[in-house]
């Protein structure tokens, strides 16, 4: 299926449809289209003609996909945008003289061309609301010796220490210049500051751009932004501004460098003077993969230096990323311990516990959407002590789970369910269609099935006596392929909405010299294959002989196969 706005309609998958993956060769397309054309020209089915009128559908579907990835530029082109890339719509400008990696860039750059487009017609909203809370009371009561209590409270005081709200859009004025308008209200015990700023980034060329901004808040403030790309793996980065207060103007000045060490680190060299942090030089390592995220820094400066490490372990197979942060300084110590969870396509939770001194016991909460943000830090106790950081551990656990369990996986499912219908009513006629033109296929497979059989027989090489495919039964683990099992050939599937289907006679065409092998993709785009459950989780099971022992597999929809493997044999068979 697409993933754009027509998701729900499905396309040919070409790759499949041949049997070969997407680092093939032409000699091995050349192959897979010679050994398609052998079974489906309509030369060979002359003598039926309903025969010859799906083979002549069938074998034009194959001669498409041989014409598109035997030519390296409309196979540069499928592989970017898929086959509706290969209408005209853009790319009237692409010429044959160009090279595939040329193609490409040119596509990268209409690509941003839409995404320029696209920023000028959004104010790209930025916000986030910070809410304080002090829950001390819970674990170490504090006593006024000048206030007298008639009775003790058995309910916790809990208290808004703090909130701040920031938000910032973006308007786009040229395709160089964005302004940018931002705003935060802050109040903190019972004392509140506020502050507007506006900047205009304007983009000098490639290599670089410059931004000014204004505000008032504190007294006005004026500032001046420089970047620049030294080389290919080094820019610079500078700021000065001005703040004009009661007690006189302010200077301060921040410069970065950095330089890109590697394929997945790179070193950043700060400096800091003026303003209202004092002055400081910063060192920071910054290490970034597909498995993990490292962070480490180092600070000398005035009123505080430190040392820290940040570690980010990623799961991306259970949208989950685990955090570990350790912090020293001449402000104390800081351990914090989290993980963040991606609940759908642009929102995530996460948790964090932090335990410092002599700041103590802090429970943060974040919860991101979009561009949108809500941090909710909970000042647990001021001491580092069991309680609070055994109930800050735990809680968000568990009710972690229970929201997940009553909530979220409710709402998955009703959400999968409503896809899986949209896309059957969207598709309805082109399911019914794969379906009929699967059970055509298997027709015309049928004598090229009869003789690859024989031939592996003669040899005792690889034999499939059963392979189904569809949903699994209920706490089932494979499909039963007994004499019981589906009838021969997906023609023959009981009903047009069974959820298994029988593709003996498609895998046995497949063999070839006693192997066979399935590709890293939903095996209902290969030949002879359709869909039977639109939306659900597919597998494939086989059960074959090779070498007079016999074999039993099941793999997932889109998991790759090769066949024979001795890992398969059913041993101890009577």
């Amino acid at each position: 299926m697409e993933e754009d706005g027509d998701s729900l309609l499905i396309e040919d998958n070409y790759y499949q449809l041949l049997n070969v993956s997407k680092t093939a060769t032409p000699e091995e397309i050349n192959s897979a289209y010679r050994r398609c054309s052998r079974m489906f020209h309509p030369d060979k089915h002359s003598t039926d003609p309903n025969k010859q009128k799906w083979a002549e559908q069938i074998f034009n579907k194959v001669k498409e996909a041989y014409e598109v990835l035997s030519d390296s530029h409309k196979r540069a082109i499928y592989d970017t945008l898929g086959k509706r890339g290969l209408e005209v719509d853009g790319w009237e400008v692409i010429f044959r003289t160009r090279t595939p990696r040329e193609i490409r860039e040119e596509y990268e750059r209409l690509k941003r061309e839409r995404e320029e487009r696209r920023l000028q017609q959004s104010a790209n909203p930025r916000g986030t609301i910070t809410m304080s809370i002090n829950a001390t009371d819970m674990f170490t009561k504090y006593y006024d010796e000048y206030e007298i209590l008639d009775e003790p409270s058995i309910i916790p005081s809990i208290e808004v220490s703090g909130m701040t709200i920031q938000q910032s859009i973006d308007a786009p004025v040229t395709l160089r210049n964005t302004v940018t308008l931002s705003g935060n209200i802050s109040t903190q015990n019972g004392i509140g500051t506020g502050s507007v700023n506006i900047s205009n980034r304007h983009l000098s060329s490639e290599r670089g751009w410059t931004e000014f901004e204004c505000g008032i808040g504190n007294g006005p403030v004026l500032g001046f932004k420089i970047f620049r790309t030294i080389s290919r793996l080094m820019f610079v980065n500078c700021g000065t501004g001005l703040q004009f207060t009661p007690r006189g103007i302010v200077p301060s000045l921040v410069s970065t460098m950095a330089l890109q060490l590697d394929a997945h680190s790179v070193g950043y060299l700060t400096y800091r003077v003026g303003g209202q942090g004092g002055s400081s030089m910063t060192s920071t390592y910054v290490r970034d993969s597909e498995k993990y995220h490292l962070n480490a820094a180092v600070q000398i400066g005035n009123p505080h230096s430190f040392i820290s490490l940040n570690i980010m372990q990623k799961l991306p197979q259970h949208d989950l990323k685990l955090r570990l942060a350790l912090k020293f300084g001449t402000f104390g110590a800081i351990a914090e311990y989290g993980a963040e969870k991606k609940v759908s396509q642009n929102s995530s939770v996460s948790a964090a516990v932090m335990l410092g001194v002599p700041s103590g016991v802090m429970l943060k909460l974040k919860w991101s959407c979009a561009s949108q943000t809500i941090v909710v830090p909970i000042h647990l106790c001021e001491e580092v002590i069991p309680a609070p950081v055994f109930y800050a551990t735990v809680v968000p656990v568990v009710s972690w789970l229970m929201l997940k369990k009553l909530i979220l996986d409710p709402i998955t499912r009703e959400k999968q369910e409503r896809d899986r219908q949209r896309s059957l009513e969207a598709n309805f006629e082109r399911l019914q269609e794969m379906q009929r033109q699967a059970r055509a296929t298997v027709e015309l497979m049928r004598e090229t099935y009869s003789r690859n059989r024989g031939d592996e027989e003669k040899k005792k090489g690889l034999v499939i006596i059963k392979a189904l495919y569809g949903k699994l039964p209920s706490g089932a683990s494979q499909h039963e392929t007994g004499e019981e099992g589906i009838g021969d050939g997906a023609a023959e599937s009981p009903s047009a909405y069974s959820e298994v289907i029988d593709v003996t006679i498609p895998l046995q065409c497949l063999v070839k010299d006693s192997r066979l092998e399935l590709l890293e993709a939903s095996k209902s785009e290969l030949a002879g294959f359709y869909d039977p459950c639109v939306g659900e989780e597919k597998h494939l099971t086989v059960r074959y002989m090779f070498h007079n022992n016999l074999h039993l597999c099941t793999v997932s929809d889109k998991q790759a196969l090769v066949l024979p493997s001795h890992s398969f044999r059913i041993k101890n068979r009577s």
